[in-house]
C-alpha cells in the first residue's frame, strides 16, 4: 500500500474533488464477525478496531499492515479508545461484568478496572485535553472517570438506555444527548452543577422521523457544531448552541434500522457515513449536498472514520477497508 500523505486540520486540502477519488489501498479480512467500533492514535499513525468477535486489533495506517490482535474472550469487548498513550487503551466489556478495562495493548495487561456501572456500557469517550474520559450504560447513568483511579469521579443520572456522549476539542465541555431528542452541555469542571445550556429537538420530518434512534453525537473541530448519527437514512448536524437543525444529510439505504456511525472529516467541512448497502457517502457540511458516493463493502458498512493526521480514512463491515486518495 503506498502511504498516504499527511494533512492538517487546519489547512483546506480537502475539495469535493478530493473527497470523490479516494480509493480501497487495503482490506483487511481478519475478522469473524462485525467490526463495531474504530478509533486513531493522536498520532494517526496507528488504527484500533474492535469486534463482535471478542478481538481487538491495532493496525499501522503508515504501511498497511496488521500490528497487533489481543483477544478479550472472557469479557468481551466494545468501544475501544486510546488513551493519550498509543500503548494503551480503554474498553467496555460486554460479558461477565460491566467493568470498563484499561489495557497496556503492547504486553496485553490490565492497569485498571472501572467499576461503578450496573448495565452494559454503550459508549465511552475520551478527553483531548487530559486523562478523563466519560461512559453512558443502559442503567441510565453517564460517569466520569479519571484513568489514574478506578473510582468514578462523577455520575449523571439520565433515565436512559441509550445516552450519546462526546467532548468539545478543547476538552473543557461534554455533550449528553438523551432520548433521541435532548441535548445537554455540561462544564467539565462544574458538571455537578448541572448543564449549562439543554435544548430538545423535535421529531419532525424536517429534523428526523420519530422511529429513528440517536445512536452517537460528535462535536465538530472547532465546537459549533454537533453530528448526531440515528438508524435512519439520515443524519442531522445540529448547532451546538442554539440546538437547531441546520443540515439534514439524505442519502444513505438503512431501512431495517442498523447502527450506521457517521464522523466529521478534521477539518470540519465534510461528514462521512455507511450504509446498509455497503456504500460511503460524503455530504458537504456547509451545504448538505452530497459530494460522494464509493463503493466498497458487501455488507452494511457499520463505521467510518478519517484519520486526525493523514489523508485517509478507514471503513468496516465484517472487513476493514484503508481508503487514501491519490491525490497530493
Amino acid at each position: 500500500m503506498d502511504g498516504p500523505h499527511q494533512v492538517t486540520t487546519k489547512g483546506d486540502l480537502l475539495t469535493d474533488e478530493k473527497v470523490s477519488s479516494f480509493q480501497l489501498a487495503k482490506v483487511f479480512k481478519d475478522n469473524q464477525r462485525h467490526i463495531t467500533s474504530m478509533d486513531y492514535d493522536a498520532s494517526g499513525e496507528l488504527l484500533l478496531t474492535v469486534s463482535d468477535d471478542d478481538s481487538m486489533r491495532m493496525y499501522d495506517c503508515l504501511t498497511g499492515t496488521l500490528k497487533k490482535t489481543s483477544y478479550s474472550k472472557k469479557y468481551g469487548c466494545a468501544h475501544g479508545r486510546f488513551t493519550h498513550k498509543n500503548t494503551t487503551i480503554i474498553y467496555a466489556s460486554t460479558k461477565e461484568d460491566n467493568a470498563i478495562r484499561y489495557l497496556s495493548f503492547h504486553d496485553n495487561k490490565f492497569i485498571r478496572y472501572f467499576k461503578g456501572h450496573s448495565a452494559r456500557v454503550t459508549a465511552l469517550e475520551l478527553s483531548p485535553l487530559e486523562d478523563l474520559f466519560l461512559s453512558a450504560s443502559k442503567d441510565g447513568t453517564v460517569k466520569l472517570w479519571d484513568l489514574r483511579s478506578p473510582s468514578c469521579v462523577g455520575s449523571i443520572r439520565t433515565k436512559c438506555e441509550r445516552s450519546c456522549i462526546t467532548f468539545d476539542p478543547t476538552g473543557l465541555v461534554f455533550t449528553v444527548a438523551t432520548n433521541s431528542s435532548e441535548i445537554r452541555l455540561f462544564d467539565v469542571k462544574n458538571y455537578d452543577s448541572g448543564p449549562f445550556s439543554t435544548y430538545t429537538i423535535a421529531q419532525t420530518p424536517n429534523a428526523y422521523p420519530s422511529r429513528d434512534e440517536w445512536i452517537s453525537i460528535k462535536a465538530n473541530n472547532d465546537g459549533k457544531f454537533l453530528l448526531v448519527s440515528t438508524t435512519g437514512e439520515s443524519h442531522i448536524i445540529v448547532d451546538s448552541f442554539s440546538g437547531k437543525v441546520v443540515r439534514k444529510l439524505h442519502g444513505i439505504s438503512n431501512n431495517v434500522q442498523i447502527e450506521m456511525e457517521a464522523s466529521f472529516t478534521p477539518d470540519g467541512k465534510y461528514v462521512l457515513s455507511g450504509s446498509q448497502d455497503g456504500s460511503i457517502h460524503f455530504w458537504e457540511c456547509a451545504s448538505g449536498k452530497q459530494v460522494a458516493r464509493l463503493e466498497g463493502h458487501a455488507e452494511p458498512c457499520h463505521v467510518v472514520l478519517f484519520n486526525p493526521r493523514y489523508m485517509m480514512f478507514g471503513s468496516a463491515d465484517s472487513t476493514l477497508g484503508l481508503w487514501i486518495s491519490p491525490f497530493r
